[in-house]
């Protein structure tokens, strides 16, 4: 008979694929990863502007965080780089701490990933709500959205000068709405057009793309002839390099009377959020691949190949970064087939970094703005915001809390919420979900069965009582089974806890059934335990239950236990 082999902690997929490798594979992926790195050039430019950081620095990320995910990650296809989903916690970590405080935060959250990963987390992960995903994905793309604005109405505002706050942000906005460029804001809307209605012609040319292109060319011609000279271009705000910078480590700078732990605790959630971010967006992205492509990725292997990539991309100046859905699925409609291509696309953003610096430099702010009100509007997920309004309304609940608390006060309190509020719903349900039954004088054993036994009802001796817990024994049923032990009028001689719909006890259980059994001895009345399985003896033998009860009272069936009672009853 055979055995079901373990999947591997940390086995790069890479590894496998290059088995067998041959001419055609390479010729897709070499073909794919083009595709895939000249769709990245734009959003990798811009994601890096938006951050705080810079056009070089959402480039490099996409180069070397990219090369990392693809040769260590646990997918076929994935893509990794910078995401909009990052784009709000990474503004957030450089007001408050400065860049060296993102790169402190970044390396911290790749060292969780590769912890989460060794420690076989990844598939826990996939298990966080989907409430509580879109509500924090919807709110980051409001939040993008809401950045935008200056850029793509040219209202000119000093960057420094915008609230942080969502709210007063808007308030800011309106109130220099009466500054707004209609030469800023035709570039923007045209370029949004573009975006919008290139796919309609051809799914294979990148919108965003095709909209950079126009608006460089159309505004350098603009500027030639002395017009659109307000226009801000990307080299107006940022220096290109023409190479990868040299590695180096964060200069970091203590306040007064601060240690170095004291400011690694500050800076823990934040690292935390990024990790936790990492880890549901790289999985969510390889799961979405799986279904199209028909494989199974490696969860761990994934986690590990992120963290390695975020510990490593900080020393040279990067953001942090993860599996990009958008760009992964670009990767599989061109006949991506291995993580090959996931390195050829990291070698075509090195040339462009490399031999086209001085072209980036020209491309319009205007127009990376519409591409971000593009990636907000692709990340919204509107239409799951209307499906799940549809659904119970304790899971709406979670995802306008989660989507409120994103947008009006930031990511890490909104994911920190999200889950504890999923999480207190979770236990509400397992707790409706778990029935306490009390019997009286005769017991059926073909209740609550999926086979018809046929056998005779059992009847029940007088001076014995019969309660079964269906459902998980946790602390949530705990007080529940009390209150129902309590009700029953007349007190047993013997009680008989059936546990044969019991998966499992926790430590607040065993305490409960610790307890019961001491008063119910002190009170003389004797307990047994029906119909424990393996899993549940074996939890109650380590927590000394059989010394308690008496081992020969832990019975296997509800014949047993009756025969016991009933000899009990006699004695």
């Amino acid at each position: 008979m055979g055995t079901k082999s373990k999947e591997a902690v940390f086995a790069p997929k890479i590894l496998s694929c290059l088995k067998g490798y041959d001419k055609g594979t390479l010729t897709a992926d070499v073909l794919a990863g083009i595709v895939v790195g000249i769709v990245a050039i734009p959003l990798a430019i811009a994601f890096g502007i938006d951050s705080g950081v810079g056009p070089a620095e959402g480039l490099i990320t996409a180069i070397i965080a990219g090369f990392f995910i693809a040769v260590l990650g646990g997918s076929k296809v994935q893509i990794g780089g910078p995401t909009g989903a990052f784009i709000v916690i990474i503004a957030g970590i450089i007001k408050t701490y400065g860049l060296p405080g993102l790169m402190v935060a970044t390396i911290i959250a790749g060292v969780i990933l590769v912890v989460l990963g060794l420690f076989k987390l990844g598939s826990i992960i996939k298990f966080v709500p989907y409430p509580v995903i879109i509500g924090f994905t919807g709110g980051i793309a409001v939040t993008i959205f809401s950045t935008q604005m200056n850029n793509f109405f040219g209202l000119g505002i000093n960057s420094e000068d915008l609230p942080s706050n969502f709210i007063d942000k808007w308030i800011f906005y309106f109130e220099n709405f009466k500054n707004i460029d209609i030469t800023a804001t035709t570039i923007a809307v045209v370029s949004l057009l573009i975006i919008i209605f290139t796919p309609k012609i051809s799914k294979k040319i990148p919108g965003s793309l095709v909209a950079i292109i126009v608006a460089t060319i159309a505004v350098v011609l603009l500027k030639n002839n002395g017009m659109c000279g307000n226009i801000q271009t990307i080299g107006d705000l940022y220096e290109i390099p023409d190479s990868i910078p040299a590695p180096r480590l964060p200069s970091i700078v203590l306040a007064k009377n601060q240690t170095f732990m004291d400011y690694l605790a500050n800076i823990f959630p934040a690292a935390f959020t990024i990790a936790m971010l990492g880890a549901i967006e790289s999985l969510l992205s390889a799961m979405v691949a799986d279904g199209v492509i028909g494989d199974k990725h490696n969860s761990n292997t994934e986690l590990i190949g992120q963290g390695v990539a975020n510990i490593v991309v900080p020393f040279f100046g990067g953001i942090p970064a993860t599996g990009a859905i958008a760009r992964t699925m670009t990767n599989i409609n061109n006949g991506g087939k291995t993580p090959v291509a996931g390195v050829i696309h990291c070698i075509v953003l090195l040339g462009v970094l490399l031999f086209l610096g001085q072209y980036i430099a020209l491309i319009p702010m205007p127009c990376l703005a519409a591409v971000l009100v593009m990636v907000s509007y692709n990340m919204s997920g509107w239409r799951a915001f209307v499906s799940l309004s549809k659904s119970p309304k304790s899971d709406f609940s979670v995802l306008i809390t989660t989507f409120i608390i994103t947008v009006i006060f930031n990511l890490t309190v909104a994911i920190e919420i999200g889950l504890l509020l999923a999480l207190i719903l979770f236990i509400r349900r397992t707790n409706e979900a778990s029935v306490i039954r009390v019997f009286g004088k005769e017991l059926d054993p073909n209740d609550n069965s999926e086979f018809q036994l046929h056998e005779e009802k059992l009847t029940v001796p007088e001076g014995v009582g019969v309660y079964e817990i269906d459902g998980p024994y946790f602390f949530g049923v705990a007080n529940k089974f009390e209150d129902v032990m309590s009700s029953v009028a007349e007190t047993p001689k013997v009680r008989i806890i059936r546990m044969r719909k019991v998966p499992f006890i926790d430590s607040t259980g065993m305490h409960n059934l610790q307890e019961l059994c001491a008063q119910s001895n002190k009170a003389g009345i004797k307990v047994i335990l029906s119909g424990v399985n393996k899993h549940v003896r074996e939890t109650l033998y380590r927590a000394g239950m059989h010394k308690v009860v008496g081992e020969e009272f832990i019975c296997s069936n509800i014949n047993e236990a009756l025969e016991k009672a009933n000899n009990l009853i006699k004695e």
